[in-house]
């Protein structure tokens, strides 16, 4: 239950209440106000103020200041007069009644406020879209106006270079006919002009001599040959119509897998069948690896992989030997191919990884590596989230990190 606060001070004039109200060392943010033109509440937990004011009031003009532990309210009175009390005596009826008028004036006013502040952001939007779109118009019209100006322009240039290419054409034409008719003529007296035959082609063309073509002829082109080269390409398509990322990596992949299969060949002659068979070599190395032949294993596995390096497995088992035989960098190393092998990460592969990150993770440990071991067995704990051993693993290797650290602050 709220405590009411009673040793609130006010004063009047003629036309205006003044209320101070201590706020008891309460924030300002944690003070709430309510006031309508009969009704005023201030509530900062524990506390509650509350006035069921004698007359009316102008809620609009009321003001309110909070600051320096008080809360001062100016109400102006609607009618000028002096009051005799601050509040009116209500039982608990009339007061249930006034807090929920109050409530649900305060209520549509904040609902009057929304709306009212609704409609002027649609206003303001619709009228900054409105300016945006006369700005858009503008500068459009100013585009088309541009190309226009520019059309003509270009029209205008084309017009004149057409005709001046006419008026050319005309005054290399008269000059042609001036030459022709001024060249002397063989077969007459010297004084004769060779006429152009107006009688046809074909009967003109007969009729004519060599002094009748014009003598600024070009001279014949001369004969020669062009030597195209093509660029050598291994893939019948041309080049424009090819794809070079992928046939890059094809021809990089049959490179792999013809290295593959003549690796060694002098080194290889000797073995059996069965054993240029990775498969083989590989169910060896894991039948060594059961009986304590760690080298062994790695001797088996190391061939697989001159036979074939894309196997993870492979990988990963040497790395579990390497470890037994305290070659870390070399298990590490094993270790990181193998899980480059096994992408993308799925289902199918997840024990695969799982053991791949385990072995890497424990040789970083003995290297006393522990972050780097703990990233490895938390990748392998995601991919195994029920395996108690994993877990107790990971566990370990975080108190030691702990300790570590704990031993460092102490020092």
């Amino acid at each position: 239950m709220p405590l009411l606060v009673t040793d609130y001070s006010w004063t009047q004039t003629d036309s205006t209440v003044c209320l101070s109200v201590p706020l008891k060392g309460a924030r300002v943010s944690k003070v709430d106000i309510l006031s309508t033109d009969e009704y005023l509440k201030v509530h900062y937990p524990p506390y509650l103020f509350e006035a069921f004011l004698c007359e009316p009031v102008d809620d609009d003009r009321s003001t309110a200041k909070v600051g320096d532990g008080v809360a001062v309210f100016s109400l102006p009175k609607r009618t000028n007069k002096v009051w005799e009390h601050l509040m009116r005596t209500t039982n608990d009826t009339e007061k249930k009644e006034v807090r929920e008028r109050a409530l649900l004036n305060y209520q549509e006013k904040l609902s009057a406020q929304s709306t009212s502040k609704a409609k002027k952001e649609h206003a303001e939007k619709k009228y900054a879209l409105q300016k945006m779109m006369k700005l858009e118009e503008e500068k459009r019209d100013s585009i088309q106006k541009t190309k226009d100006e520019e059309r003509e322009r270009t029209t205008a240039e084309l017009a004149a270079w057409q005709l001046r290419q006419k008026d050319n054409a005309e005054q290399e034409e008269q000059l042609k006919l001036h030459r022709v008719r001024d060249r002397p003529s063989k077969r007459g007296n010297g004084c004769s002009a060779v006429r152009l035959d107006q009688r046809g082609d074909s009967e003109g063309k007969s009729k004519r001599t060599p002094e009748d073509l014009p003598e600024d002829l070009p001279a014949p082109r001369l004969a020669g040959n062009i030597q195209v080269t093509f660029t050598p390409r291994l893939f019948p398509t041309a080049l424009r119509e090819s794809r070079v990322p992928e046939e890059e990596q094809w021809l990089k992949k049959q490179a792999e897998a013809r290295r593959a299969v003549n690796a060694d060949v002098d080194e290889l002659e000797d073995l059996k069948e069965e054993e240029r068979n990775p498969d083989w070599l590989k169910d060896k190395g894991d039948k060594c690896f059961v009986t304590g032949d760690h080298q062994g294993a790695v001797n088996a596995y190391s061939l697989a992989l001159r036979l074939n390096r894309r196997i993870p497995a492979l990988y990963s088992n040497r790395a579990a030997c390497h470890l037994k035989l305290k070659h870390l960098h070399k298990a590490i190393e094993d270790s990181s191919t193998a899980l480059d092998l096994l992408t993308p990460p799925v289902a199918a592969n997840a024990a695969a990884r799982a053991r791949a990150n385990v072995r890497r993770g424990s040789a970083f440990c003995q290297l006393q590596l522990y972050a780097e071991g703990l990233q490895d067995y938390q990748a392998a704990l995601q991919t195994d989230p029920h395996n108690k051993a994993l877990q107790a693993d990971t566990q370990s290797i975080r108190d030691i990190i702990q300790g570590t650290a704990a031993t460092l602050e102490t020092q």
